[in-house]
């Protein structure tokens, strides 16, 4: 039995940052934003909006997808490295907000990779018992953005996207998947503060200590290794070669990740979906968000090879081969 995906859905917020505006609050340009990371413009949420409220909105999107309701729902699982809050998950809050029944929920925390962690948990619950599984990758991440950070302010946006998955007995839906993760270089890419190691305090406010930080060039040498392995390994799980592949979703971090991740399969450019130049990096939310347009775009059709790839903080990386 394979675990299929059976409803699609994403969101992002409609107020839009494009490079101009950071011509006029940092030392930078639209050039020299476009041609290190390919970001035209990215999304940011509301002062009132949290990551639930997002996932709502993409939740019941994928409900409406899949035709069904959201009391059919028999787990719900969310990816998001920006939760409303530590406690109660992200993925509670959900429940409640598109009145699901009281079913298991929890939250993920794998960074970018997040949603595709999501997806393998959804697997193995599916070949459990499990049916109806709604997986969403949420993220605010302007909130944990510091604006005066000229090297990663323009890098990130806010959006979600969610799949609704259960057991299909067809040839088509997950078929194979790869996953690893290396907390060796973890300083490379993380919010130092506000956890039990770094509290909150007058001091680490005054630091900044509770935005996000990225040592970019270390991040990129091994973005680029990690999600180029992870798509072999999962292309060789599965058996099958990279000319078979229809089109290549990755996590929408860096056009030249991205390229370089499709230079190494041999994949022309011309079989990857991006959007990363309209939303910048939304972190767990890249990958479904990529996937709901590309759908809905007509990018991908029923018998078509999907590889998803993703690489985030931990440093977490995988791939996962859908077959539409």
């Amino acid at each position: 039995m394979n675990t299929c995906i059976v409803g699609v859905g994403s969101y992002a917020p409609e107020k839009i940052l494009d490079n101009k505006y950071f011509e006029s609050i940092v030392d930078t340009s639209d050039e020299w934003i476009r041609t290190r990371s390919g970001i035209v413009e990215r999304r940011q949420a509301d002062e009132n909006t949290a990551a639930s409220d997002l996932a709502i909105k993409a939740a019941n999107r994928a409900l409406i997808d899949a035709k069904m309701e959201a009391k059919e729902l028999d787990l719900i699982i969310v990816a998001t490295a920006t939760p409303d809050m530590f406690f109660p998950s992200t993925a509670c809050l959900v429940q409640r907000g598109i009145g699901a029944r009281a079913v298991m929920s929890f939250d993920i925390g794998a960074g970018c990779s997040g949603f595709l962690y999501g997806l393998a948990a959804a697997e193995s619950f599916a070949k459990n018992g499990y049916n109806n599984i709604l997986v969403i990758g949420s993220e605010i991440l302007t909130r944990i953005t510091d604006y005066e950070d000229r090297s990663t302010c323009v890098l990130f946006g806010d959006a979600a996207g969610a799949f609704i998955l259960r057991k299909c007995g067809e040839d088509r839906g997950i078929i194979a998947s790869y996953y690893g993760a290396d907390a060796n270089s973890w300083e490379s890419l993380c919010m130092p503060a506000g956890g039990t190691r770094m509290p909150a305090s007058m001091e680490s406010v005054k630091n900044r200590m509770h935005y996000l930080k990225m040592e970019g060039n270390e991040v990129f040498k091994i973005a680029v290794r990690a999600m180029a392995d992870s798509a072999v390994k999962t292309l060789d799980k599965a058996g099958i070669g990279a000319e078979k592949v229809s089109l290549l979703i990755t996590h929408q971090a860096n056009i030249r990740i991205i390229e370089a991740t499709a230079k190494r399969l041999d994949i022309s450019m011309d079989r990857v979906y991006i959007n990363l130049d309209r939303y910048g990096n939304t972190s767990a939310a890249s990958i479904p968000l990529a996937f709901d347009e590309a759908l809905r775009n007509g990018r991908i059709k029923k018998g078509d090879y999907v590889l998803l790839v993703a690489f985030g903080a931990g440093f977490t990386w995988g791939g996962t081969l859908i077959r539409w």
